[in-house]
């Protein structure tokens, strides 16, 4: 306030001359400063304040006199407002890349046929012929558009820096087309629709990528099959069932801590085994010994002498129920799998324990084994399937593809391919890397106890529910569907299958089931297409890669 009192009694404001133009040091005498940041402080600090009063102004004139500052302050003259100069080869750019993201679609369209075409005369073979008519080229295409020169005779006089960026463009576009012009240039797709130059076509991968379902084997028709025969004996459930390698008989465990033998051909009782202080959760039968080995819920794993049918070998050494079991078709080694999450490896000889094969978090549901690597595969309740290295005893794979717990698992006879079997799917696995193949079409929506492969590719899959489904293994397809009645005399609930087993030949299937029965089943060998057609085939439209 003191400075301010001091500059006006220097340079007391003058009344404003409307007349002349008015500056900002009339105004603002006080406020102007020089460029070097001097102001008028240095030169009026020996100057003695004056007692004039400030001389008073009609509202025009304090209107006028903001107006004129503010325009000086804003407009384009002033140094610090004044915006940097346009480069123009980046104003250039930009405007040619708004363009063409804005309107390259129809940028380069032909043009429209104005004339309607006209019928031949006696006059158009002769001016063809002299060529005193000639077509229009690429030159006469803006003169065949109508209103365009009147369009750029009054754009003319009111160009602005924006037009003339953009005819600047267009100019470039046009000299690029005729240095061109010689060179050869494929045009797809009809006469009038629009291509753009440089922008790829989008394609869509259906378009790109053939899809799987076109390439989808169609299943071949499989004749139904049906029951023929129910064995009633075993006093609790069937828990287990294996077929003997000389196809003449069969063995069941049940939970009636019993194994009995029936003929396959008559389905005749023929022997029953006592040993087991549990449920007898498995069984197998040597190709090459007669030797026959059983696993429980009681910790035990026997070895029955079938010649005098007699127990000759214990296996200690599992803290818990033992829950599967497997031989190995070419080694004296049998493998062992319970609720103590381990593979037991043993040699059949000697009773001694070759490895303990551990890695997972829960039971060991389901062993399958063969000759090839890997030689030993296991299913377990943790939702996983192992392959493992039985020369080093350790874990090759681990596949975690399923969600829930993989109860069964089979091996084709034929294909090197592996099935494994859970309440969410049964997927199909090549060996010996386990690359996943594809699911079955269709979902058993219960949880899968057994899994069975015949050489006619018949999958068939037992339900927790009691239903059995029958699959093609090569497609996927589920062609039958079947859910047999329970035993007169049982509960509803005890319908469930636990195990199941085709053959040696394949044409009989073995069920075991909740309901203390055995049920076999067949092909119908009257049924065809016309008149048994399987269920209807719907090739998979989207596929799951996992």
């Amino acid at each position: 306030a003191h400075f301010e009192a001091r500059a006006r009694a220097r340079h007391p404001a003058p009344t404003p001359n409307l007349g002349r133009k008015m500056e900002t040091r009339d105004l603002y005498p006080w406020a102007t400063l020089d460029r070097a940041g001097e102001g008028y402080e240095d030169e009026v600090k020996d100057e003695p304040l004056s007692d004039e009063p400030w001389p008073k102004r009609t509202l025009k004139e304090r209107v006028l006199m903001h107006q004129k500052a503010t325009l000086e302050f804003f407009g384009k003259d002033n140094w610090m407002l004044a915006s940097p100069p346009m480069h123009e080869r980046s104003a250039k750019l930009k405007m040619a890349i708004k363009i063409r993201d804005e309107y390259q679609a129809v940028r380069n369209m032909p043009p429209p046929e104005i004339q309607p075409k006209k019928k031949k005369r006696a006059g158009d073979d002769e001016r063809a012929e002299t060529g005193a008519a000639a077509a229009p080229g690429p030159a006469s295409a803006d003169a065949a558009i109508p209103g365009m020169d009147a369009a750029k005779a009054a754009k003319k006089g009111k160009e602005t820096d924006i037009s003339k960026l953009i005819d600047s463009i267009d100019d470039g576009e046009k000299e690029k087309t005729r240095a061109g012009a010689g060179a050869i240039v494929e045009f797809k797709g009809e006469a009038g629709s629009i291509v753009p130059e440089t922008k790829k076509r989008y394609n869509y991968s259906a378009q790109i990528i053939p899809r799987l379902a076109s390439k989808w084997p169609k299943p071949p028709w499989h004749a139904p099959w049906k029951l023929y025969r129910v064995i009633s004996g075993h006093l609790g459930w069937v828990r287990s069932v294996t077929v003997d390698p000389s196809n003449e008989w069969f063995a069941t465990g049940s939970a009636d801590r019993t194994i009995k033998i029936w003929d396959l051909a008559s389905g005749q009782l023929k022997l029953t085994l006592t040993g087991h202080i549990e449920q007898v959760m498995g069984l197998a039968v040597s190709d090459r010994h007669p030797y026959m080995f059983s696993c429980g819920l009681d910790k035990m794993v026997k070895c029955w002498d079938l010649e005098y049918n007699k127990v000759i070998r214990h296996y200690h050494g599992h803290l818990s129920g033992v829950y599967s079991l497997a031989l190995h078709p070419a080694l004296d080694v049998l493998m062992t799998g319970g609720r103590d999450s381990a593979c037991r490896v043993w040699d059949m000889r000697t009773k001694t324990q070759v490895f303990c094969l551990s890695g997972h978090d829960n039971t060991v549901g389901s062993i399958v084994s063969q000759e090839n690597n890997p030689q030993v595969i296991t299913g377990s309740y943790d939702s996983t399937v192992k392959f493992w290295d039985l020369a080093a005893g350790k874990c090759q794979h681990t596949l975690t593809y399923h969600k829930k717990g993989v109860r069964a698992l089979a091996l084709h006879p034929r294909e090197f391919t592996l099935l494994s079997a859970s309440a969410d799917n049964i997927k199909k696995f090549a060996l010996p890397d386990g690359r996943f193949m594809h699911n079955m079409l269709s979902q058993q929506k219960s949880i899968v106890n057994s899994l069975s492969v015949n050489e006619d590719d018949v999958v068939v899959s037992g339900g927790d529910n009691g239903s059995l489904y029958f699959w093609d293994y090569k497609s996927g397809h589920n062609f039958q569907q079947a859910a047999p009645k329970v035993q007169p005399g049982s509960m509803e609930s005890e319908a469930g299958i636990f195990a199941s087993a085709f053959d040696r030949t394949g044409t009989r299937l073995i069920t075991v089931e909740a309901d203390k029965t055995i049920k076999m089943w067949k092909e119908d060998e009257d049924a065809t297409p016309e008149t048994h057609p399987n269920l209807e085939f719907h090739p998979p439209r989207d596929l799951r890669r996992y």
